[in-house]
């Protein structure tokens, strides 16, 4: 053996220079040296646990304001070579006030730190690697401002050559696994608590600062810049990694932008947070593919609430700016920008498809006015998409004032009428052919999502569209129509508007339109001026009667709310109109130069001072038209020198069975103040009709009238009864349903004369009495003198007859007087 050494020996001697042997041989010392310092070094600590406990807990101390406590120390050598670690048990940090405020800054069920063995060797503690297991870290500001942090009091700032010495300046390394962090200032309402699963930090420092990698896995508990208004990101996921820059003169933490995972989004974040004298910070927060519903639920909840009212169906670029302080109360300034491509998004009132614009949220609206949600705003640029099959461009759209918002912006649209039937139930309105434009500003309040008092300034202008009202089966032809809005006003031109023969044109105007229109439809009045070259009201009649009702529940699944609001439109608000007609039909009625002054509500009709030409005459009309079940009337009507056989043919006799148009001719001149009821179909209902009528007839001619005809077989064979002729005969009656109260009425005529009262029933209960004088008219006809022609009149042989329904309910004339 002490040969092979030899060789060896000789081996190395023979391949080393002199001075290489000399190197290796100063290196193995060294580490001689080094291994048996290390030995004596871990049995120095061991056997001197308490004081080195001591030094670390003084260095711990150092610079602090308050008390550290450690409960027990372990050495390890091997795990931190060349470094000596030592694994603390129990360390608790309080401030001086603790007593005061119960908030323990940390408490940490083990710790582990690591010293730079050479200093220890010199009797230093610098301590170059923390590591903080199971722990909680709560940083407490009181409502008066004091923090716990306090415990720590100011560094000087190193001079400018100085590697560093002495506690935490050189910290080269930093580990938190399982630690709970919680920042709870309830002087400005701030809390941000979050759950470190791990955090793993490397610290190199320079002449300014410091630079540090950090690896972060944990969770953000909240995150509240105002626990009032709530957390944002809320119990989400984190996990990422940040590199951070501290420059000790400007006192920031500076983050560049890296990729942090937040509740499973991928996000780009950037940041820079004060510390020390400064709390102001800056985050930037990116994502270029997350849904909507996603980055909503990552706000605060007054945020989230007013955002997940809408939805948009595929992901988006976002990007979140938070300014702010830590220290001041309320929110930090809030930034969001969002890009929309070709997406759908939904809102209350439905879906618009292949959207698109650009979005800005801020809660500093007006820079002067803060970051509130009265100072909120969200604006929409650009912004184009298809909403109910109808295309449309909002250059911009902002809401502003989340408290009370308001809606601004500008609505272009152009469309076939045909497209309405997505928006508007084909149960209510349904459109076959013309075109739409819509160029219009608004400025709206937003009430539970709807529009309310709203002002708009633009033009609706329809073109040669045809339309049909389904509820009450009202076709129109070829409508145009510009509908003006001026603010709250509502001015309506140019309508031409065609149904069957009828030819209407109109315009008008409605005052507060669209405040009333989405609070109060009843109270909306339509001021119509119509004028008609012929008007068939026939084509109208649909406006009487009940209506048919729209199907409800499939309208309100497939419609929204928008149909609804058009049928309470159109049902609950009034129109007020004045009429001019230059013909007029109505089944047998003609009439020329009509005018009237109609208001029409949701339940009645009025018309107020209704002129006319017909049957050679005038008619003066006032009178009104409840609507239900049935339709019952009131009219007050002056009849001035009308054809007596037009008259009653245009108006069906009147319901009268027995006395007919072809019966009597002369000019007719009446008074009536009467009610009834007119069907569904526009008819009188007969027997419905109540009040009084008041009549005069000149030139008259009663012609072939049966009843009369039979008194003349009776009484008076050799007259022509035939063809009778009056002299002005004048009459009052009562009209109480089917029955008809005649008023003591002369009848001076040239066959006989007569005098009749009593009561003709359009049913059973005919009863009239009649005095006829059985002296000849003819004999007294060349007697101009009034006096005497009276006397003359009675003179003679008197019949006296009664008229009234026999058993088959026919009236029959037979003697009888009413003295009987």
């Amino acid at each position: 053996m002490k040969k092979n050494y030899t060789k060896a020996k000789n081996y190395w001697q023979l391949a080393l220079p002199r001075w290489g042997r000399i190197v290796v041989r100063t290196i193995l010392g060294l580490l001689l040296i080094i291994a048996i310092a290390y030995i004596g070094l871990a049995w120095y600590i061991n056997t001197h646990k308490k004081e080195v406990l001591a030094s670390v807990t003084s260095s711990l101390n150092d610079g602090i304001s308050g008390t550290l406590t450690i409960g027990g120390m372990e050495t390890t050598f091997l795990e931190g070579f060349p470094r000596v670690s030592f694994k603390l048990q129990n360390v608790v940090l309080r401030d001086s006030l603790y007593a005061t405020h119960k908030r323990t800054l940390l408490t940490a069920g083990e710790a582990e730190v690591a010293i730079n063995t050479l200093a220890l060797v010199r009797g230093a503690i610098e301590i170059k690697k923390i590591t903080i297991i199971n722990a909680g870290i709560d940083l407490f500001t009181t409502a008066t401002g004091y923090s716990n942090s306090a415990v720590f009091a100011k560094k000087k700032k190193p001079a400018k050559d100085s590697k560093g010495g002495g506690g935490f300046p050189e910290l080269r390394k930093l580990g938190l696994y399982n630690v709970t962090f919680t920042a709870d200032n309830r002087k400005t309402n701030k809390l941000y608590k979050f759950k470190i699963s791990s955090l793993d930090a490397a610290l190199n420092y320079n002449s300014d600062g410091w630079q540090a990698g950090v690896n972060l896995e944990g969770m953000a508990n909240s995150m509240a810049f105002n626990t009032q208004r709530g957390s944002f990101i809320k119990n989400k996921t984190l996990d990422g990694r940040f590199d951070i820059t501290y420059n000790e003169d400007e006192g920031f933490l500076t983050f560049d932008k890296n990729r942090l995972d937040i509740g499973g989004e991928r996000f780009m974040i950037a940041a820079k947070l004060g510390v020390g004298e400064s709390s102001k910070f800056i985050i930037d927060i990116e994502n270029d593919n997350i849904l909507w519903g996603n980055a909503a639920r990552l706000l605060s909840p007054n945020i989230t609430s007013k955002l997940m009212m809408f939805n948009l169906a595929s992901p988006i670029a976002v990007t979140c700016k938070l300014d702010g302080d830590f220290n001041s109360s309320g929110d930090p300034l809030i930034y969001v920008t969002a890009k929309i491509k070709d997406n759908v998004l939904t809102t209350p009132g439905g879906d618009i498809t292949q959207c698109n614009f650009t979005g800005i949220f801020t809660n500093n609206n007006v820079k002067a006015n803060g970051f509130t949600d009265a100072n909120s705003a969200i604006k929409l640029y650009n912004f184009n998409g298809i909403y109910a099959d109808l295309p449309f461009v909002m250059k911009q759209a902002f809401i502003l004032n989340l408290e009370k918002p308001i809606a601004t912006g500008d609505f272009t649209s152009n469309f076939q009428m045909q497209k309405l039937a997505a928006l508007v139930d084909d149960d209510l309105l349904k459109f076959t052919k013309g075109t739409g434009s819509v160029k219009v500003n608004f400025k709206a309040d937003i009430v539970n999502f709807k529009l309310a008092k709203p002002l708009v300034s633009g033009l609706v202008a329809i073109k040669d569209a045809n339309v049909t009202y389904i509820p009450r089966k009202l076709d129109f032809k070829d409508i145009s129509v510009n509908l003006n809005f001026n603010k709250d006003d509502l001015y309506i031109s140019e309508i031409i508007l065609k149904s069957g023969k009828s030819i209407v044109n109109m315009q008008g105007s409605i005052k507060n339109f669209l405040n009333l229109y989405y609070t109060d439809p009843q109270k909306i009045v339509l001021e119509w001026k119509i004028n008609s070259p012929q008007l068939h009201m026939g084509e109208f009649m649909g406006f009487l009667g009940s209506r048919q009702k729209a199907k409800a529940a499939i309208k309100k699944a497939r419609k929204g709310n928008f149909t609804d609001d058009l049928n309470q439109l159109f049902e609950k608000s009034n129109v007020d109109m004045k009429l001019r007609v230059d013909k007029l039909y109505y089944n047998h009625f003609y009439a020329t130069n009509a005018k009237a002054d109609v208001l029409l509500t949701d339940n009645a009709v009025f018309i107020k001072n209704a002129g006319l030409n017909h049957a050679g005459g005038t008619l003066l009309i006032n009178g009104s038209m409840a609507q239900g079940n049935v339709n019952k009337y009131k009219l007050n009507a002056t009849v001035s020198n009308v054809d007596m056989q037009k008259f009653l043919y245009s108006f069906d006799n009147f319901g009268m069975e027995a006395l007919k148009s072809e019966n009597l001719k002369g000019y007719f001149s009446s008074n009536a103040d009467v009610t009834g009821i007119i069907d569904s179909n526009g008819a009188l209902v007969p027997k419905s009709m109540y009040g009084t009528v008041s009549f005069g007839l000149k030139k008259g001619r009663l012609i072939d009238f049966e009843p009369v005809r039979n008194v003349g077989k009776f009484a008076f064979p050799f007259r022509d009864m035939k063809n009778i002729e009056f002299y002005d005969l004048k009459g009052k009656f009562d009209v109480k349903g089917e029955k008809v109260t005649i008023h003591p009425m002369q009848i001076n005529s040239s066959v006989l004369n007569m005098d009749i009262e009593g009561i003709y029933s359009f049913g059973r209960g005919t009863q009239i009495y009649i005095d006829v004088p059985l002296r000849n008219p003819k004999n007294d006809k060349e007697i101009t003198d009034k006096e005497e022609l009276a006397k003359r009149r009675n003179r003679g042989i008197v019949v006296h007859l009664k008229a009234e329904d026999d058993e088959d309910g026919k009236v029959k004339i037979k003697l009888g007087s009413k003295k009987e």
